[in-house]
């Protein structure tokens, strides 16, 4: 397992300086937001030869909605999303995290036809059809992530994110794992990483208050092992507060990041 850090935990203001910082926390990688990445990501490929570190992964973040039943608004989304996967494969990272739905349906209620929720199940297997041979052609994985009930009503659950992978059944199509939403929505979050170890493609840290890892409760020894016994040898990502907006906590993320790294190893990252 490689151990890497998203983006605006880290201070400074240029990219060569936060992975100057990565590299000096003794992190492998740095997972970058998807807004506005096709600005940076020569930036951030001149700054990877430079230090040696890598460009982990891509998150997404909270942009347009896939789900929307607008036509206009689905395409804008689906091509910001595109835009994305191809950033990605071009500085390198191993694929693109996507929710693909924040907070309550869109959809309209078509019953006896169809729920909301089948529509946007249909809508979203319509989507990877297209969108797993793009990333298949570009040579990236994109990562569906499921969160916690308050954040979204479609995915919670590791099972939950995993049935549309399943039901594409492409080898690009996977999962991301975060343990600050396991803690919430996973009955046993070490189940649920050893039942999802062929879907399991990405792995974010966060305790269970969104702290860093040690200075909550989650029993990250437990992951650990659960993660070496599926042979998971992907990215681990620390994560935190409020994930993208944490440019004003980077000082002091800095300064607590050490003690945090230094636990996950204890723990057996």
């Amino acid at each position: 397992m490689r151990i890497a850090i998203q983006e605006d935990m880290l201070p400074g203001r240029s990219v060569i300086e936060k992975f100057e910082q990565a590299k000096a926390l003794g992190v492998q990688g740095i997972e970058f937001w998807g807004r506005g990445i096709d600005m940076r990501v020569e930036q951030i490929v001149e700054a990877a030869e430079r230090t040696g570190l890598k460009p982990a992964m891509l998150n997404h973040g909270r942009q347009g909605r896939i789900l929307d039943p607008d036509y206009l608004s689905r395409e804008a989304a689906l091509e910001e999303l595109r835009t994305s996967i191809m950033a990605a494969a071009d500085m390198g990272a191993a694929g693109v995290v996507f929710v693909p739905h924040f907070y309550g349906s869109l959809m309209p209620d078509l019953s006896p036809w169809m729920t909301a929720a089948e529509l946007e199940a249909e809508m979203l297997h319509m989507h990877f059809r297209s969108l797993s041979d793009y990333a298949d052609a570009i040579g990236v994985m994109l990562l569906i992530e499921p969160v916690n009930h308050y954040e979204s009503h479609l995915f919670n659950r590791l099972e939950q994110a995993a049935a549309p992978a399943k039901r594409i059944n492409h080898p690009k199509i996977k999962i991301a794992a975060d343990t600050f939403h396991m803690a919430l929505e996973e009955a046993d979050m070490v189940q649920a990483i050893t039942d999802h170890a062929e879907w399991i493609r990405h792995v974010y840290a966060s305790d269970n208050n969104r702290r860093l890892p040690g200075q909550g409760v989650v029993p990250f020894d437990k992951v650990a092992a659960a993660l070496k016994a599926i042979n998971y040898d992907g990215w681990v990502v620390l994560t935190g507060g409020e994930p993208g907006s944490n440019a004003s906590r980077a000082a002091q993320y800095l300064n607590e990041l050490p003690a945090s790294l230094a636990y996950l190893r204890t723990a057996g990252f």
